[in-house]
């Protein structure tokens, strides 16, 4: 499971709103139990990519496709500290816009069996007051929560003590953010329609405390097509009324189920396709919504590092489409490769240097726990850009490492750590920026960066 920091548009489509270009659908809902429009985030790594690399080839079909979609932020770092403030920040901007955000916690102990997207919390305890500290900054309107992926259908890497202990957890959990929030809309692990039967599964939702939830989500970072997803979701909704567990609903992923169905990862197969657009406008009474869970273009972790946006994965998702954007521009509205989603992302840190030669560098610290940090270097191009690409070096502090880089290429020699471009990013037009994200151990300091480009 890749977070994201990491899977819609149903036949009939109310009106659509253009903003700076960008067309999404609104409206409210005919089935399910959410009535509204689904927040668009503008601050994602898809928006930062298009923001950095107007010209791009690639760049058009991201942006109608992709970009201009609502799609889930991922909550994946563990930090006790920040979790509230995320949050709640995330969920006011939703309610400032007068939308509703969906949110993926993905913090619990032992998360994906020690995969490519391993971590969480260090034990139940810490995670109880990680939720704790998110439930308060969820305000008190509407919200979609998936709570936590392969949490429930995932468990070969747990004994049967751990197991009680998880379902324990993701109970509490339940409560507690519905607590919060009764007008949170809380969603379990089940899964998909190729995994666990029903009745197994109805009886590990059962277990995990479903009774006290909305329903349960199927299809996160998977490829089965909504009609299987939806079929299997029914099958699941009649092995829990049986359990005497009554009124629960159903949330598809439907992010990346409109081509191949089949092996997990989709680094590598080119058969993948973005599915039905994010609509809470099903037309089904047994489904609040398809909703895009996993973002496009967010890696497995096969290929590419889990969570890390890939242009090439986006693209080869968005132009294998057949479906094509709930609305086009209205005549005279632009859709250049220039335009980017409404809202700019957030902007380079203040007092960023001035750019001497071909390319400056500017680091800021994102997030930060016991031993480790995760952080974010912008790199600003000169007046003459860079052609061939761009590097990045600085020197480690005593007792720090360099664990995990997205959106470059790190080497490390004694205490140099040094950050190539990747190959999409490294040719910088004239004052134009890119990113590259990293995750360390030791304490965060304020790096002096050396940018050199090529």
């Amino acid at each position: 499971m890749s977070p994201s920091r990491p899977k819609i548009m149903a036949a009939a489509v109310v009106c659509a709103t253009a903003v700076a270009g960008v067309w999404f659908a609104t409206g409210t809902a005919s089935a399910g139990a959410i009535s509204g429009t689904l927040y668009r985030d503008p601050d994602t790594p898809v928006a930062r990519w298009l923001q950095a690399n107007p010209s791009d080839s690639r760049s058009t079909v991201i942006r109608d496709r992709i970009a201009s979609q609502p799609a889930s932020r991922w909550f994946a770092n563990f930090n006790v500290s920040t979790i509230r403030n995320e949050v709640s920040s995330y969920v006011g901007a939703a309610n400032a816009a007068g939308q509703i955000p969906v949110l993926t916690l993905y913090g619990i102990t032992n998360r994906d069996c020690g995969g490519a997207s391993s971590g969480g919390a260090p034990d139940l305890t810490q995670y109880q007051n990680w939720i704790n500290n998110a439930a308060q900054g969820l305000g008190g309107r509407t919200a979609v929560i998936v709570l936590e992926p392969d949490s429930i259908a995932l468990l070969t890497c747990l004994n049967s003590s751990e197991i009680a202990a998880r379902n324990q957890a993701l109970r509490t959990a339940t409560r507690t953010l519905k607590a919060a929030n009764p007008n949170a809309k809380v969603y379990l692990d089940a899964g998909h329609s190729t995994w666990n039967s029903a009745a197994e599964q109805a009886s590990r939702l059962a277990a995990a405390g479903v009774a006290d939830a909305d329903g349960f989500y199927t299809n996160v970072s998977n490829f089965n097509p909504t009609t299987a997803e939806a079929a299997f979701g029914r099958s699941l909704i009649s092995a829990l009324n049986g359990r005497g567990i009554t009124g629960k609903r159903q949330v598809i992923d439907t992010s990346r189920n409109g081509g191949a169905s089949g092996d997990w990862c989709g680094d590598d197969n080119t058969d993948r396709r973005i599915g039905q657009y994010p609509t809470v406008n099903t037309g089904d009474a047994n489904i609040d919504g398809y909703l895009w869970v996993k973002p496009p273009g967010e890696a497995d972790g096969c290929r590419y590092t889990a969570g890390s946006f890939q242009p090439d994965l986006a693209y080869s998702l968005a132009s294998s489409a057949t479906n094509p954007p709930p609305s086009s521009p209205t005549p005279g509205t632009s859709s250049s490769a220039s335009s980017s989603p409404s809202s700019s992302p957030s902007s380079s840190p203040s007092g960023s240097p001035p750019v001497i030669g071909s390319c400056a560098a500017t680091y800021r610290t994102t997030s930060s726990w016991q031993g480790g940090f995760q952080g974010e270097v912008t790199v600003r191009a000169g007046g003459s850009g860079t052609a061939n690409g761009w590097t990045v070096t600085w020197t480690l502090a005593s007792g720090q490492s360099i664990n995990q880089v997205w959106g470059g290429v790190l080497t490390v020699s004694g205490s140099t750590a040094t950050v190539r471009n990747a190959d999409w990013n490294g040719r910088l037009p004239a004052d134009g920026s890119t990113q590259f994200g990293l995750i360390g151990s030791g304490s965060a300091g304020t790096p002096v960066l050396t940018c050199t480009g090529r």
